[in-house]
């Protein structure tokens, strides 16, 4: 794969997702190939932090002792600007369609992408 870029799951404030160079297919779980066509080393690329909610679901039972601090809580499925669908956490008050932008917050002892109302 080429460089490193900055992403979430290490910590740091940015969501990563990978294009193929052969197919163009977009995917959000990075991976060694495209799932779309196989092909090796897809390109990987800083997202916007933009995106519109596909799918939203208020917890309101904690799943974990950790987690029950948080409750009740908001988890999305976000159609992100750049073609991935991703799972993350928002506001409790988005509805499906809500335009949002991503931002990041502590989440039983994890930075996870936020999701807030956007343009």
């Amino acid at each position: 794969m080429s460089e490193r870029i900055a992403d979430w799951t290490k910590g740091e404030q940015a969501i990563t997702f990978q294009t193929c160079t052969a197919c163009g297919h977009v995917q959000y779980f990075r991976r060694a190939f495209c799932a779309a066509c196989g092909t090796s080393n897809p390109r990987e690329a800083r997202a916007s932090g933009k995106g519109r909610v596909y799918a939203t679901s208020l917890v309101c039972r904690a799943a974990t002792p950790e987690t029950r601090a948080h409750v009740p809580y908001n988890i999305l499925l976000v159609d992100c600007a750049e073609g991935f669908r991703m799972m993350a956490h928002g506001e409790n008050d988005l509805a499906i369609g809500d335009a949002v932008t991503a931002s990041f917050k502590l989440f039983a002892g994890r930075l996870v992408p936020f999701f807030t109302k956007g343009k």
